[in-house]
């Protein structure tokens, strides 16, 4: 068995599913009662800044009330006790992994902060946001929630790449492989020799690019597999 001293982790949104955070293709959750295009893009936030808001402040709500599960804790434990680096990347813009204790590096931006479209300074969000908030650096009235929408570039990439080729064991958890460059990431990966797994519910549209998969609840596979990995297995 190779030896593994940097672990590199993405979670996505089926990590969070458990605590009561929908995924995109829940039925009956809020992305499935909006359109991507009129919440989730740049030119929706120009075109309709009420319902911009209005969306993202019922999800900065639901994430409040929302708890860490199982996965959430095991990961925080292996950060916590693994003898090399773990490094956590999500997709998940909640702050379910930090409630855990754990750190993450969240490449899609974060709920509970506010970004000024104007000069681009980052403060913490109040719990609802609304059209027309001003910026706490530069006055102007262009506070958007700190998310990167669809069109926009993802945050830390060059962190996060760095991460990929200098790793020795690649996890994604919880993820769907739909939305790029997330989903390149075990391509990245394996190119530098790491091994890699998928622990999903399902299979994902990038599972044929995983070595080894566990297929489950993510509360139940995730502490599993930490065990394993903590002892060395």
């Amino acid at each position: 068995m190779r030896k593994v001293d940097r672990i590199v982790i993405l979670t996505g949104a089926g990590i969070s599913a458990e605590s009561g955070l929908g995924t995109f293709r829940d039925e009956g959750g809020l992305w499935a009662q909006h359109r991507i295009e009129d919440v989730a893009t740049p030119e929706a936030f120009v075109r309709n800044p009420d319902l911009v808001h209005q969306f993202y402040n019922a999800r900065r709500a639901q994430a409040a009330d929302a708890g860490s599960n199982a996965a959430h804790v095991a990961l925080a434990r292996l950060q916590s006790e693994f003898p090399g680096d773990v490094i956590l990347v999500t997709q998940n813009v909640d702050g379910l992994h930090e409630m855990a204790g754990a750190a993450a590096i969240h490449m899609h931006g974060e709920l509970s902060r506010a970004l000024c479209a104007t000069c681009e300074h980052r403060w913490d969000a109040p719990l609802s946001m609304e059209t027309g908030a001003t910026c706490p650096a530069c006055a102007a009235p262009t506070a958007r929630p700190d998310i990167v929408w669809f069109g926009e570039m993802p945050y830390h990439l060059d962190q996060i790449v760095e991460a990929l080729q200098t790793c020795d064991l690649f996890a994604a958890i919880g993820t769907s492989g739909q939305v790029y460059p997330a989903a390149g990431f075990v391509e990245e990966a394996r190119m530098a020799g790491a091994a890699t797994i998928e622990l999903n519910l399902r299979d994902s549209d990038m599972s044929h690019a995983f070595e080894d998969h566990i297929t489950g609840l993510a509360s139940v596979t995730v502490p599993k597999w930490v065990d394993q990995v903590l002892a060395g297995r």
